[in-house]
């Protein structure tokens, strides 16, 4: 079973820095490709980044490559997403998600990934 709870979020000015990270209370993130998705009032949940099974391969939303880096330690069961040089505009929930069954072309999408946590606020203050 897989649980996820993300910790970290929290109010950063404008060029700040923030690490949230993603616990799974259940079995092992071991088996399992690991994402980060984020949602802004008003809209549709969107992307961030994502690791693969092995964590040999990262993947990228563009309004994020070169400031957002994804990590993982699975003896620790947690996910990580390092944010530096916030901007306003990344403001939004943060959600983390998990699934043993991705592909390559479905570790971008929502619809990927069967397992959520519930979320973390990050807000960027220019």
């Amino acid at each position: 079973q897989v649980q996820l709870v993300e910790f970290g979020g929290g109010l950063v000015l404008a060029g700040g820095s923030l690490r949230l990270s993603c616990s799974n209370s259940g079995r092992t993130f071991s088996s399992d490709g690991v994402g980060w998705f984020r949602q802004a009032p008003g809209k549709e949940r969107e992307f961030v980044a994502a690791m693969t099974l092995s964590g040999r391969t990262t993947f990228y939303g563009n309004s994020v490559k070169g400031r957002f880096t994804i990590s993982r330690d699975d003896a620790k069961k947690t996910v990580y997403l390092q944010m530096n040089s916030l901007k306003p505009e990344d403001t939004a929930i943060y959600y983390c998600a998990a699934d043993s069954d991705l592909t390559y072309g479905s570790m971008t999408s929502v619809g990927g990934y069967n397992y959520w946590g519930q979320g973390t606020q990050v807000t960027v203050s220019s």
